[in-house]
């Protein structure tokens, strides 16, 4: 099995509404988003995926987000944007993005989206 990660960050802000805690302030975090990908197939250049479509996908799917405050998007309004929401909502736009060939989405698997807030801590999405 091969397995790739690919990551990118963007910076935002954001408040949690209802949050018992300084979080339910307006505060920003610096991000970075991993996307893992597996499949046990190469392609006929001996790749798994090619970072260069990875990476295009992932730019595209965080580019929304970037220098935003994230309650004032749509995606947002009802949702709080927690990291949770983030990596549910980046697994679904990446894998939009990436999957646009039948070949690819035959080989290929999106394991995970992971959003880190900072060094310390993330929590990352997947679909079984």
């Amino acid at each position: 099995m091969f397995r790739m990660t690919v990551e990118g960050r963007f910076s935002a802000a954001h408040s949690l509404r209802g949050y018992p805690g300084p979080c339910c302030q307006l505060h920003g975090h610096n991000y970075l988003v991993q996307v893992r990908l597996e499949g046990e197939e190469l392609d006929e250049l001996g790749m798994l995926v090619d970072y260069t479509d990875v990476k295009a996908a992932l730019i595209d799917a965080l580019a929304p987000f970037d220098h935003q405050y994230l309650n004032d998007l749509p995606d947002f309004v009802a949702v709080n944007p927690t990291s949770e929401a983030l990596a549910r909502l980046l697994y679904s736009r990446v894998s939009e993005r990436l999957f646009t060939r039948e070949e690819l989405r035959r080989r290929v698997r999106l394991t995970e989206v992971i959003v880190f807030e900072n060094e310390r801590q993330g929590v990352g999405y997947g679909e079984a």
